[in-house]
């Protein structure tokens, strides 16, 4: 893609955002990179029963349901925009892989919608090429007819955004092991526990049932990385890593663990085992959200799971 002058000169470019994948992750990140260079953004809204269908419409079976929304949040917004942001990213470093589908996904969202006349727009991060956050956002400037400098400055000021609103989040989210009640740790991927169609309705149940829901992916990354090499030093997967290590980080300040994965993700598949092994013996409830999750099924294990740790708490399973 080359420098685009209407774009340098004007500047009424909007950016599609969809609101699934990375979106949880990268969302101050992006907003702030473009509101910096002058740009508009348009998100896709929350998840509802017609992203799913838009996106399961144009999946093969086999695709995980996280990319069956991403897909239903990419064809929402066709049209609707100059040009979709659909990110890749490869690799952070040595056993910092991401799973293919993100490597994968500039490519499938090309060739799903290669027929739909929208412009798409990449940030490729790769360290096995030299291919650093950075780097891929001043490219992007680039590509959108920036120069080298504006785009710095705006990646920049976005960075330290980012960086300072990840800091009020994680103090947040780390107040909760102080407080007094039963503590359940959710183990997920952000843009599974930040779906508003199946991850939010389950720690927002399990605060109903007087739990202190607390999420595994808010945590310190780089002590997170570290400890998870005690559970596993040959784990690969950024995401699934960081989850790990913050769960041996708070084993000890917490009451049960939730596990909750989109079916079928192949990494969930092996770390949600470990999981399972290593913490024995805190109970863990393994939630596996697919098409066809209903509400009313995932109720009925989350009271269960509350009232088997409402029972441990009160000393009924060490008699």
């Amino acid at each position: 893609m080359g420098k685009h002058t209407e774009v340098q000169s004007h500047r009424a470019c909007t950016i599609g955002l969809p609101n699934g994948l990375l979106y949880a992750h990268y969302q101050v990140l992006w907003n702030s990179f473009f509101a910096g260079v002058g740009l508009q953004t348009r998100n896709s809204g929350p998840t509802n029963r017609e992203i799913l269908e838009l996106g399961n419409e144009c999946s093969i079976d086999e695709t995980c349901l996280s990319a069956k929304l991403y897909l239903g949040h990419v064809r929402s917004l066709l049209g609707t925009c100059d040009y979709i942001l659909v990110p890749r990213i490869n690799s952070w470093g040595r056993q910092r892989d991401m799973c293919t589908r993100f490597a994968s996904l500039y490519d499938l969202v090309c060739n799903t919608f290669r027929d739909s006349g929208q412009k798409f727009l990449s940030c490729n991060i790769d360290a096995g090429k030299k291919l650093t956050e950075e780097s891929a956002f001043v490219q992007m400037g680039e590509e959108l007819g920036f120069s080298k400098k504006i785009a710095e400055n705006a990646y920049h000021q976005a960075k330290k955004e980012d960086e300072n609103q990840w800091k009020l989040r994680l103090r947040k989210e780390e107040a909760l092991y102080r407080e007094k009640g039963i503590k359940v740790m959710i183990a997920a991927h952000s843009y599974i526990i930040e779906d508003d169609y199946y991850g939010k309705p389950i720690a927002d149940y399990l605060r109903s049932l007087g739990l202190i829901p607390i999420r595994a992916d808010i945590t310190d990354r780089k002590e997170a990385l570290k400890q998870s090499l005690k559970v596993s030093p040959t784990l690969k997967w950024e995401w699934n890593r960081e989850i790990i290590g913050s769960l041996q980080m708070h084993r000890e300040q917490i009451d049960g663990i939730v596990l909750v994965s989109a079916f079928p993700c192949g990494p969930d598949s092996m770390t949600d085992e470990i999981v399972s092994r290593h913490f024995a013996p805190l109970p863990v409830l393994r939630l596996v959200l697919d098409t066809q999750t209903g509400t009313a099924g995932i109720e009925t294990r989350l009271e269960s799971f509350a009232d088997i740790l409402s029972f441990q708490k009160k000393g009924g399973l060490a008699q």
